[in-house]
């Protein structure tokens, strides 16, 4: 509660160096000021966690021309912050909201591989510590975008990028790993089987009953 006040009473931005102490204090940049997770998924493409305002230079520097935020579009200050930054930078925004600790719902993963297909490059994507979320849309990048192989994109969801498949995210590895099955049996598309034969509630129940 005590965070929704400072927030609403930030949100025209108006205290930049108060809005600079939330954001490193609340919403826990202070641990993302070294620690980027930043790496390079394909030419052109990148994932890292929520960036700092010190970062933002760093990517326009590097000719970063979008950023998909997959922390969705909340009337918050960490987003307002954001695209703040990215309108100061020349960098286009984009939000989808995903969940890293339950089963992907359908229509935000169609709406994070439009962006995908269409932005301007380079693109960077990010959720807050780079791990989970985007983890996901970087497999997901390799799957559908690249044609990689399941066992290869795969890997973009690992302790590598400090993601733990034994925790509540790893449900985000159950269904990759469920469309890998349907594509060995029939050699379905991901985006047809997403539509055709995924069921959001039935992987979670059998990603739930894997943890009793």
């Amino acid at each position: 509660m005590r965070n929704q006040r400072i927030s609403r009473r930030l949100l025209d931005l108006t205290d930049r160096p108060a809005v600079e102490r939330f954001v490193r204090w609340n919403d826990h940049g202070i641990f993302r000021e070294l620690w980027t997770n930043l790496h390079e998924v394909a030419p052109g493409v990148w994932r890292s966690n929520h960036p700092n305002e010190r970062r933002f230079t760093r990517y326009r520097d590097m000719g970063i021309r979008t950023i998909l935020n997959l922390r969705g579009a909340e009337d918050n200050v960490t987003y307002r912050w954001e695209e703040r930054l990215c309108a100061e930078h020349g960098i286009r925004l984009h939000a989808v909201r995903l969940d890293a600790r339950r089963a992907p719902q359908v229509e935000p993963i169609q709406q994070v591989l439009a962006v995908l297909r269409q932005a301007e490059r380079p693109l960077l994507f990010h959720c807050k510590s780079g791990a989970d979320r985007a983890g996901l849309v970087s497999a997901l990048y390799l799957l559908v975008i690249e044609g990689q192989p399941a066992d290869i994109a795969r890997k973009m969801l690992s302790r590598r990028f400090l993601h733990f498949r034994s925790s509540m995210t790893g449900v985000l590895d159950h269904f990759l790993e469920s469309y890998a099955r349907a594509h060995s049996r029939s050699g379905i598309g991901f985006e047809e089987w997403l539509v055709t034969e995924y069921d959001p509630a039935a992987l979670q129940a059998e990603f739930d009953a894997t943890r009793r």
